[in-house]
């Protein structure tokens, strides 16, 4: 049996760039809106072609920044999946947003465009964070926005950043606690790291601030799960959590190594073609994007077939971030090699002897402190 497709559509403009962000997003003083609305539509009709009529499970509007979109652009392009492809009944819509006023006053159109999950950049309820963060609305204009949002749609998420310069344990705690008296069905909690190419790594670089690390870092991890589930909010994944039943089931497509599309500046892809998983990726400049997709109705710039062994590395990579862990068979039917070689096993023994890595119920997991070290396990393990 085919299984359903996640469409991801990027939208690569921002107002500003935050010092943290190593996403594609660019600043530019004007946007074509009608030339780029047209080269989305394209690129996805484009794809469809290729895919043909797949079950569709959800589309994510990501950046950049999605709310700076024309709500009219979002209604197009959802129309145009749900006639390309075949939506299942409960089809997610996710369109991720910044809690300033301007982007507020657009959160009923989106949901009149077939919106039905918004995400919002909220990142810190501290004035003096925000501003660290380069956020562009202060705490008054995000609780507006999370209330707003709570009026509008039936399923609604934040994003909070922790580990903070400077951040202490009980202040966490606190500001937490607010966060989730306001919640949402769903919140993002981001340990910041310091990405290369960002303001942050260069500031970083020359000690202009620091961050907690080691078990300070490890108390405030262990702080977000404890607040969280004090609220019915579960971690499903490292720095997901829901309520039972309002896990993202986009995000859940990546970390269950399913197909999914994507499409707009810098998109990336992975997509089951006759009996082959292909990755692909588009351009990442928006102008040059846009000029390619006009050209030749994609800007495709890399497609390869993925090789078993690279499968089962995404596979693990992936499936191990989520608190469900990975099924080998899962893990052997993706990449069609036995699972025994597609991991480390005497690594894998070494790492459940130290209580990193565990069986549950014939799957794979990581432990707590298993994820606390997670991106130090993951090299060893696979092959």
């Amino acid at each position: 049996m085919t299984e359903s497709l996640a469409l991801y559509i990027h939208w690569p403009f921002c107002a500003a760039k935050c010092p943290y962000c190593d996403f594609n997003s660019h600043v530019r003083d004007r946007v074509d809106h009608q030339a780029f609305a047209a080269a989305l539509r394209t690129e996805l009709a484009c794809e469809a072609a290729r895919t043909g009529r797949r079950k569709l499970a959800s589309i994510f509007f990501g950046g950049g920044t999605p709310s700076l979109m024309r709500p009219e652009t979002v209604a197009a392009l959802i129309a145009d999946a749900t006639a390309l492809f075949d939506p299942l009944p409960d089809l997610e819509i996710t369109l991720e947003a910044n809690p300033t006023s301007v982007e507020r006053d657009k959160l009923r159109a989106f949901h009149e465009a077939g919106v039905n999950r918004v995400s919002l950049g909220v990142q810190a309820l501290e004035p003096e964070s925000l501003a660290f963060l380069g956020r562009r609305h202060d705490a008054k204009e995000a609780i507006e926005a999370l209330e707003t949002a709570r009026t509008i749609f039936p399923r609604v998420s934040f994003d909070l950043i922790y580990a903070r310069p400077g951040q202490a344990e009980d202040a966490w705690r606190a500001e937490l606690r607010r966060a989730l008296a306001l919640a949402a069905d769903h919140l993002s909690l981001y340990q910041l790291t310091i990405e290369p190419g960002t303001q942050f790594a260069t500031l970083f670089g020359r000690g202009a601030f620091r961050l907690p690390e080691g078990e300070d870092a490890a108390r405030l991890y262990t702080a977000t799960a404890e607040e969280a589930a004090r609220f019915g909010l579960r971690p499903y994944e490292i720095s997901n959590y829901a309520q039972p039943g309002a896990e993202s089931r986009h995000n859940l497509a990546y970390w269950r190594y399913g197909d999914y599309i994507g499409i707009g500046a810098g998109a990336h892809q992975r997509l089951t073609l006759e009996g082959k998983i292909l990755a692909a990726r588009r351009h990442r400049a928006p102008e040059e994007w846009l000029s390619r997709v006009q050209r030749d109705g994609h800007a495709v710039v890399d497609e390869e077939q993925l090789a078993p062994r690279d499968r089962a590395r995404e596979a693990l990579l992936m499936g191990l971030r989520l608190t469900e862990g990975i099924d080998p068979a899962r893990i052997e039917a993706r990449s069609t090699l036995p699972f025994d070689e597609a991991v480390d096993r005497r690594m894998l023994d070494s790492l459940a002897e130290e209580g990193l890595l565990a069986w549950r119920d014939g799957r794979l997991v990581a432990t707590t402190d298993g994820l606390l070290r997670l991106d130090a396990i993951l090299p060893l393990l696979v092959n």
